[in-house]
């Protein structure tokens, strides 16, 4: 069995510069060559997992077939790559210190005092190489969260330098993301700050390989080589990140400024192939050539940052460029379809889409939403929660049944037609206790989503504790609108339809996080597909 190869990815300066996407793109041009790829990130914080963060902390939290809460940049790996991450490819500061006092409590230390090192950077170690052991994968690309310098960081990157030791030349390299700002009062990219970022990194003992530089501005020549001379690199190993208009151009830039070459010459690798990017450059082409456009309302709680929503987002440009529109999508604040006269708000949108959230905030915007939607014949696609308010809407709007609410709103709701499931009921801690990962759905025959899919069993991936009451599927569920889809195994609805309707879906599991570039998500692209429709019979 060949030798399995590691790719250490830190950053320097700023935070947010892009580890994730610059990873992300080095790994697809390795893929585009034959070789067996896949991305784990290593995070900071003291959370066991980002699965109780608020959104508006960490951006969305990405869920995995296997049930793991991870990292949005896992949804950037799998969208890229199109191979699924797993519990493995997202590890916290906190489940690693987790891990290691469970171990003390139980003894397996023999009575010796535990230490960062060697028992906490072990632990880290054997979790980075767990992908490499498996005989998956020909290179791991491991992206080390934070900034070089912070005090959280320091375990992580002790690490980086036991492996890179251990592992020995050509079978390890640190590629470091750095920024050079441009200066405007000057005119200047400056070099300084990648400087010390640098040195900063060689302080804890690593060289850097190759330095990857985000720019606002064309590095020059002489930026390229002042940089490698000061940075102990070689000029072909200083890479150019320049701002694009999109994260999906990433690839086809590192691409031109050779970093898989680079890589390749460093461990010392036989690519079977040159990089081989059709299908990506096709996607791309679609997307930056769309035949019209259409307006997508994204209607949610956390709107303010974007991420909160990324994999949606995403989801929508797959389905765009796949029915080669652009979809311009407005994020609208369900508190505020709250207020009075706030409808005009939804005015004008080919298409609507209620997203997915926690807690009673917002939540009667939410509703009013998807009446809107229902009673103007506009698109709608409910998204776990927002399949719940779609239920409710109906319950009270169309049967009549005006307290019918969630649990999770009100507890002591007449007509609670959704309800906590009872596996939930007895549970105090919140970690990781939702109904989480992926669970089969059977699609009832003649509905539209089994057209959509093709398939009688799918498999999606769920996040959530409250499902809808089977007490009232008869009472609901029997009309226009349907449950379409539910689970083999216990019954519960996960898909519900509404007849008569140019397109009215709400599922109960979380589709974003299965759609890629080269695979965009059937629902999306039949919601993009309808909202077209929708378009050109109204305008």
């Amino acid at each position: 069995m060949s030798i399995v190869k590691y790719i250490f990815v830190t950053g320097g300066v700023a935070s947010s510069l892009g580890k994730g996407i610059v990873s992300a793109s080095l790994a697809k041009l390795l893929q585009s060559q034959d070789f067996r790829v896949t991305i784990q990130k290593f995070d900071p914080y003291i959370n066991v997992d980002p699965g109780t963060l608020n959104p508006y902390e960490h951006g969305e939290c990405f869920v995995t077939d296997d049930g793991a809460e991870t990292d949005l940049d896992l949804g950037h790996y799998e969208r890229f790559l199109n191979v699924k991450t797993s519990q493995a490819n997202n590890v916290t500061t906190g489940r690693i210190y987790q891990t290691v006092i469970e171990k003390e409590r139980r003894g397996d230390f023999l009575g010796k005092t535990v230490q960062v090192i060697p028992h906490i950077t072990n632990e880290i170690k054997q979790r980075m190489q767990i992908l490499g052991n498996t005989g998956d994968y020909d290179i791991i690309i491991t992206e080390i969260g934070g900034t070089v310098g912070d005090i959280e960081s320091l375990p992580y990157i002790e690490s980086v330098r036991q492996i890179v030791y251990e592992l020995g030349d050509n079978n390890s390299m640190v590629i470091h993301l750095t920024l050079v700002p441009f200066l405007s009062a000057t005119g200047e990219l400056k070099t300084k700050p990648t400087q010390h970022s640098v040195k900063t990194l060689m302080e804890s003992g690593i060289k850097a390989d190759v330095i990857v530089c985000r720019t606002e501005n064309n590095l020059s020549s002489d930026l390229r080589d002042k940089i490698a001379l000061f940075c102990n690199v070689r000029r072909e190993a200083v890479i150019q990140s320049i701002d694009v208009e999109t994260i999906y151009d990433v690839p086809l830039k590192m691409l031109e400024e050779g970093l898989n070459k680079v890589v390749i010459k460093k461990l010392n690798l036989k690519p079977n192939s040159e990089p081989n990017l059709e299908q990506w450059k096709s996607f791309l082409k679609k997307y930056k050539n769309p035949k019209k456009s259409i307006e997508v309302a994204l209607v949610g709680k956390y709107v303010e940052l974007r991420d909160s929503y990324k994999s949606i987002l995403e989801s929508l440009i797959h389905a765009g460029a796949y029915n080669e529109v652009e979809v311009k999508v407005k994020s609208v604040h369900s508190e505020h379809l709250e207020k009075e006269k706030s409808i005009d708000l939804l005015t004008g949108f080919d298409g609507i889409i209620v997203a997915p959230g926690f807690g009673e905030r917002g939540i009667e915007g939410k509703i009013k939403a998807i009446a809107f939607a229902r009673e103007k014949n506009i698109p709608f696609f409910g998204i776990c929660l927002g399949m719940q308010m779609a239920v409710i809407e109906y319950a009270r709007n169309v049967l009549n049944f005006k307290e019918a609410n969630s649990t999770e709103i009100n507890d002591k709701s007449k007509y609670p037609v959704i309800d906590l499931m009872e596996d939930q009921k007895r549970l105090t801690i919140k970690g990781g206790t939702m109904r989480l990962g992926s669970w089969d759905c059977k699609l009832e025959k003649g509905s539209m989503v089994r057209g959509i899919y093709k398939k009688e069993i799918i498999s999606e991936r769920h996040r959530h504790r409250f499902e809808f009451n089977d007490f009232y599927k008869n009472q609901i569920l029997h009309g226009d609108l349907k449950s379409v889809g539910t689970n083999p195994e216990t019954g519960l609805v996960e898909i519900i339809e509404k007849l008569n309707h140019p397109w009215f879906v709400g599922v109960q599991f979380h589709p974003e996080y299965k759609s890629t570039v080269s695979n965009p998500h059937p629902l999306f692209v039949s919601f993009i597909k309808a909202s077209i429709e929708a378009s050109t019979k109204t305008k």
